[in-house]
């Protein structure tokens, strides 16, 4: 099972942009939650934003209120809408899925994608 992550550029100060991320085609798999982390140069990797599959979301407190995390747990599917772009937004993001049912505890990762907030 591979996660994509997509959406990932160069973008301005105050800017948008949107990251996907889908389960590769085929797959069983269901997910408990998905979320996107990211993680800074020279920085710990850090949770961004996570929902679940029963509707729940929870932010870092640096993001609330500028990203909207949302999930399609049919389709395996995750977005990050990221609003008013910081440059320390800055960073590879990486999605993550929980596993349930027989995947339950286990987690996949998407390979990242870079964005860059910078005039």
């Amino acid at each position: 099972v591979q996660l994509q992550a997509s959406g990932g550029g160069l973008v301005q100060p105050g800017g948008s942009l949107t990251l996907s991320c889908t389960a590769s085609a085929g797959t069983r798999l269901t997910f408990l939650t998905m979320g996107w982390y990211r993680q800074a140069p020279g920085k710990e990797r850090e949770l961004v934003a996570v929902t679940s599959s029963g509707g729940r979301t929870n932010y870092a407190d640096s993001v609330e209120h500028r990203f909207t995390i949302s999930g399609d747990f049919v389709k395996n599917t995750v977005y990050l809408q990221m609003n008013s772009l910081k440059p320390e937004d800055t960073a590879a993001y990486y999605c993550k899925g929980e596993g349930s049912g027989d995947y339950y505890g286990s987690d996949f990762w998407g390979q990242g994608t870079l964005v860059t907030v910078s005039s």
